[in-house]
């Protein structure tokens, strides 16, 4: 922000006429009004000068996303790629095609974020797929540990702290798409029984992982 100093000098001078009589054709001396010498006048004192620090006001380039490639469950044997994704025309986050394949919300945080939920989802299963490695997220217990390798070769670990399921229409997103607190590891999947009638699991399995 650029800031401008300003300065307003205000001068007020002040003259005083005493006229002459009128009908006098002389002047007598007593009435004769006498210039009286002018002081000498000060030379104007110089205006001071203070600098004002400029900054640009052009907004920095924000830091590109680190995103996570690889999910590792050693107490499950799971050991599955991750990949970003984004959101569906219907507003749900959107999930790869194939079960073995997690996906990551790229609208939240990455793997180096220092605050929020890193979210990751897969589905259970997928017609001409073979079931997918995140069916056996119900089987995780807490205290079990969790490791995230991320694009540019760093890792994170967390332990898992809960194991939830919701009702899909009770699923709390405001709660777990969280853009603060602590760095968290979010995992979703489908569970509970399947709905013929609507091609679906009634549940969502959620696993919440703090980082080590």
């Amino acid at each position: 922000m650029v800031c401008a100093l300003a300065g307003t000098v205000l001068a007020a001078c002040l003259v005083a006429c005493t006229p002459v009589g009128a009908g006098d054709a002389t002047p007598t001396p007593s009435r004769i009004a006498t210039a009286s010498p002018s002081a000498p006048t000060s030379p104007a004192a110089p205006t001071p000068t203070i600098d004002v620090p400029v900054q640009s006001s052009a907004l920095s380039a924000p830091a590109a996303a680190v995103p996570p490639v690889r999910l590792r469950i050693d107490a499950l044997g799971i050991d599955m790629p991750v990949t970003d994704v984004g959101i569906e025309p219907s507003g749900q986050m959107e999930l790869p095609v194939d079960p073995a394949v997690a996906g990551w919300y790229r609208y939240g945080p990455d793997a180096r974020s220092e605050a929020g939920n890193l979210m990751l989802a897969a589905h259970v299963d997928a017609p001409d797929y073979p079931i997918g490695p995140l069916a056996r997220l119900r089987e995780l217990g807490p205290g079990a540990t969790l490791s995230i390798e991320a694009a540019d070769g760093s890792s994170r670990g967390y332990v898992v702290e809960s194991l939830t399921f919701y009702d899909k229409t009770a699923l709390p997103t405001a709660e777990l798409f969280a853009r603060d607190g602590a760095p968290t590891l979010v995992i979703i999947t489908c569970g509970g029984p399947f709905d013929p009638t609507t091609g679906r699991y009634r549940d969502n399995v959620v696993a919440i992982a703090r980082q080590q």
